[in-house]
């Protein structure tokens, strides 16, 4: 209780944390965004870490130069890591097959989201690992889903390239742009609180609608 506790401070106040960590570890900071945006999109059993926020925070951090911190760089490190993240999620989707969808659901897997996820593909089609990238839990199943579904590599690395680019060069910068903005300096937690309720937004949407039918 107490880790999730922790967990849940980081990710509401992520502007602290990672201004904190960045003063820390200097530039060494690329090689850790790089590990939590690749594990974020490369693993299934871990769609819990932050992504829009910490894209967002991030370019806000680069934009005062926190730390040393530059923008081209950032986005290249971090589209590099969110490509490659859904290229191993997809080769491990394509390992596994369709017994995945027999799993139970766990503390390290959600088998709903899975499923939805599934049904999401087979309607959208490739379009779903580019609208999938700005959606908490279907950005980490969407390569997986691809990958199970033998979606053609080539065919599934041009979506993917579309989706990671569009994703962090878009909200890293965001986070630039409206860096150097005194309202947004003042309550930068309260807008990482916003991105993650509007990026969830959807996600409700498509549950209340199962629900309903």
């Amino acid at each position: 209780m107490e880790l999730l506790t922790q967990f849940i401070d980081i990710v509401l106040h992520l502007d602290k944390h990672l201004a904190v960590m960045v003063q820390q570890y200097g530039l060494w900071i690329y090689g850790i965004l790089f590990f939590i945006v690749f594990a974020e999109t490369g693993f299934v059993v871990t769609p819990f870490l932050p992504g829009d926020s910490l894209l967002f925070v991030a370019g806000a951090l680069a934009a005062i130069g926190e730390g040393g911190m530059d923008i081209a760089t950032l986005i290249g490190v971090l589209s590099v890591a969110a490509v490659l993240g859904n290229t191993v999620n997809y080769q491990i989707g394509r390992f596994l097959g369709p017994k995945v969808f027999h799993w139970e659901n766990s503390r390290f897997f959600n088998r709903d989201a899975l499923v939805k996820t599934h049904a999401f593909y087979e309607k959208h089609g490739g379009k779903t690992l580019v609208i999938s990238r700005f959606l908490p839990l279907f950005r980490t199943f969407a390569p997986f889903v691809a990958g199970i579904g033998s979606m053609s590599y080539a065919r599934f690395t041009l979506f993917n390239l579309i989706g990671a680019l569009g994703w962090v060069v878009s909200l890293c910068l965001a986070g630039y742009w409206l860096g150097n903005i005194p309202w947004v300096k003042a309550n930068l937690s309260l807008i990482i609180v916003g991105i993650i309720v509007f990026s969830l937004v959807p996600v409700g949407i498509g549950y209340v609608k199962s629900k309903a039918a």
